[in-house]
């Protein structure tokens, strides 16, 4: 790669924001001036466009009745001026806090500065009076505030909490500030910005130390960013403030609709900064989704319409700057074993609580399922057995069958084989090759003459035999026909329509992506849900290469046997298939995301229970390649298949393809507009 603007993160709508915790100089305006200015210095120079500090930071937040004093106060303005003149040089927005006069009170105040120019000041909404709190002693509260601007060393600027900071070079950055004890009130301020149209809120605190309290605010913060899908920062002041009965921890947090992105060390005695990528364009797609929070903005519209807009005439780096935020390979997995055991366990029983409400739903006491070996129809098989033993039947109730092929593998046959016995469910085997050989002559195929042609309609005659087998099953024995087909294969049209795969009486797996089906399947072996023997039959079937077993390898070569040569490596559609139908992405920021994901194995981090030998790296090409593949046949050639779902159960925020459910589309749209827009703006 050249290293050009499609390896910046700007060009992607990503914006980097940094917090500091400089070591507070308490009554010292102008070394805290240094500090901010040698701290704002190195956010710009890692690429920050956007830099808070903590609450009162030039002057220190522990001065008690100091702040009261005229010549502190003097020195601080003068340190504001001085901070105004330095920050011609500093291409960012930087947010100090600053004890301020003005109308014949005294007001705990964040500074908005930009290149010379105080765009703003925001004065602190809700004073702590409570415990060691005592700041109503010395400030007045902004709701005590009667005019709309301030006079700081000679220069005059908007004052308030009505202030919204919009930037010019990007239309989806917009900064809210607030102070401390606001964040923590039932209606924080923030929530209107919100509303009015900030995605990037931000918090000066001072916020002592003490035991839990650093969880909570991390709690505060990160809430708070999911409630109103944007961007949290966090600046607490830390090592210098003053210990005569507190202790200070410089927490710094940068959160975004719900997730924490960076947090700084605690307790540090010395100055502190994180960074983080925002991703601007997940919080514009997040909110175009959220009609509740569109309901919530007209109810309180009225106050949200007064807010006054700022503009900010920041111009973001031109020069590439790095991707820096950790993009999973596996959007589905959980990398953390522990969340990742939780989620399998949940989804886990959200299947098979949706089966067994189905079959009370429809009286019917049996179920009917095909078992191929590989690990879809294992996971299904997995439920329909859980879901007789919670509803207090046999396991006899689960006609499982088996129905070889053409090119059905004896490994996988025996491994169905055995974990049909080992379970304990009626196993049964259909052989559907005369079945399907007799449509072939039927149909007229070139195969039923002997020649050796391995079409879709050749696959497509198996896989429609034995799902109609089923179906008949069914009717026969008063069953309920459970799916197996997985959402990555749903995605990429990798069923086969009508009478085939595609089709059942409840799709267990409708929503479960391929990524995440095999770690289901190993926590059912570690969870004490199967005895040992299970657990060794289900190694095995982990083990084998994800097939549909429709054409024999002798015939069309080893690699044409498995399904990923046709569709592409399953983690990477399924990262593709995450990133665009969850949030709409452009194609080329997808491909700019799984290239910074996929480029070297030990960027990310991988789940546990993936073999090394299986961790893959993916150039730029090769991304591009398989994104063009998933493109045509998501948008183009496979929603009619999707658009004829069976029911299923939801199991992730990931989303399903459900056509009552996450995703709803035409059957009949063209994808070259994604194609065109992939190929015109990723080398």
């Amino acid at each position: 790669m050249d290293g050009g603007p499609f390896e910046s993160l700007y060009t992607h709508g990503f914006v980097r924001v940094a917090a500091a915790t400089p070591c507070v100089a308490l009554a010292d305006p102008a070394a805290n001036v240094r500090s901010t200015l040698e701290l704002a210095r190195r956010a710009v120079d890692a690429g920050a466009v956007l830099v808070l500090f903590p609450e009162l930071g030039l002057s220190g937040y522990s001065l008690d009745d100091l702040a009261l004093q005229d010549a502190l106060l003097d020195r601080v303005e003068r340190g504001a001026a001085e901070l105004l003149e330095a920050s011609r040089s500093l291409p960012a927005v930087v947010i100090v806090g600053a004890p301020l006069r003005a109308e014949g009170k005294l007001f705990n105040c964040a500074l908005v500065i930009h290149a010379g120019t105080l765009l703003g000041v925001v004065p602190k909404t809700y004073l702590p009076n409570y415990r060691e709190f005592y700041e109503k002693r010395q400030y007045a509260t902004a709701l005590d505030a009667r005019g709309s601007s301030i006079q700081i060393a000679g220069t005059a600027a908007p004052f308030g909490t009505d202030l919204l900071f919009e930037f010019a070079a990007c239309a989806d950055l917009c900064l809210h500030v607030e102070l401390c004890e606001d964040l923590w009130v039932p209606v924080p301020p923030s929530s209107y910005a919100a509303l009015a149209g900030a995605t990037v809120l931000t918090n000066l605190s001072a916020s002592n130390a003490t035991i839990g309290k650093a969880e909570f605010r991390r709690l505060l913060c990160a809430s708070q960013s999911a409630r109103c899908a944007a961007a949290y920062l966090y600046a607490a002041a830390g090592y210098g403030e003053s210990t005569t009965d507190l202790a200070w921890d410089g927490q710094a947090i940068i959160c975004e609709n719900g997730e924490v992105l960076a947090e700084s060390a605690r307790f540090r005695y010395r100055d502190g900064l994180i960074t983080a990528d925002v991703d601007l364009e997940r919080l514009r797609q997040e909110r175009m989704r959220l009609t509740s929070f569109h309901d919530c903005a007209r109810r309180f519209g009225r106050r949200a319409r007064r807010l006054r807009r700022i503009r900010v005439p920041l111009e973001l780096p031109q020069r590439p700057i790095a991707l820096e935020r950790r993009i999973a390979r596996f959007p589905y997995v959980p990398s953390d074993p522990a969340n990742l055991d939780e989620r399998c366990r949940e989804l886990y029983s959200i299947q098979v609580q949706g089966l067994a409400r189905r079959m009370q739903a429809t009286g019917l006491k049996k179920l009917i399922i095909g078992i191929s070996g590989g690990l879809d129809s294992t996971q299904a098989l997995l439920v329909a057995v859980k879901a007789m033993d919670t509803l207090r039947l046999p396991r006899a109730n689960v006609l499982a069958f088996t129905l070889p092929g053409f090119a059905t593998s004896p490994e996988s046959h025996a491994n169905a084989c055995e974990l049909m016995g080992l379970l304990e469910v009626t196993a049964r085997e259909i052989d559907i090759r005369p079945a399907a050989l007799q449509m072939l002559r039927d149909i007229g195929h070139p195969y039923a003459r002997g020649e050796p042609l391995f079409d879709v309609t050749f696959e497509n005659v198996q896989a429609g035999e034995r799902t109609a087998h089923l179906f008949r099953l069914a009717n026969l024995e008063q069953g309920l026909v459970v799916g197996t087909s997985d959402l990555s294969e749903l995605a990429l049209g990798y069923t086969t329509y009508g009478v085939g795969d595609q089709m059942s009486h409840y799709a267990v797996n409708a929503s479960l992506p391929k990524t995440l089906v095999q770690h289901v399947v190993r926590w059912v072996m570690r969870s004490g849900e199967v005895a040992p023997q299970v657990a060794q039959t289900l190694a095995s079937i982990l083990a084998c290469r994800s097939s549909a077993e429709l054409v024999p390898p002798e015939a069309a070569g080893a690699q044409a046997a498995s399904a990923e040569a046709t569709v592409g490596p399953y983690e990477l559609q399924d990262f593709n298939l995450y990133y665009l139908s969850r949030f709409g992405y452009r194609p080329s920021k997808v491909a700019f995301l799984a290239h910074h994901a996929w480029a070297h194995k030990d960027r990310g981090e991988w789940p546990q229970s993936i073999p090394l030998g299986d961790r893959h790296e993916y150039d730029l090409p090769t991304v591009k390649r398989w994104l063009e593949i998933f493109l045509r046949r998501f948008f183009q050639t496979s929603q009619f298949k999707r658009s004829a779902l069976p029911n299923g159960p939801k199991v992730g925020s990931g989303g399903s393809l459900s056509p009552r459910g996450d995703w709803r589309a035409p059957s009949d749209a063209a994808a070259e507009v994604w194609l065109e827009e992939l190929r015109g703006n990723v080398p």
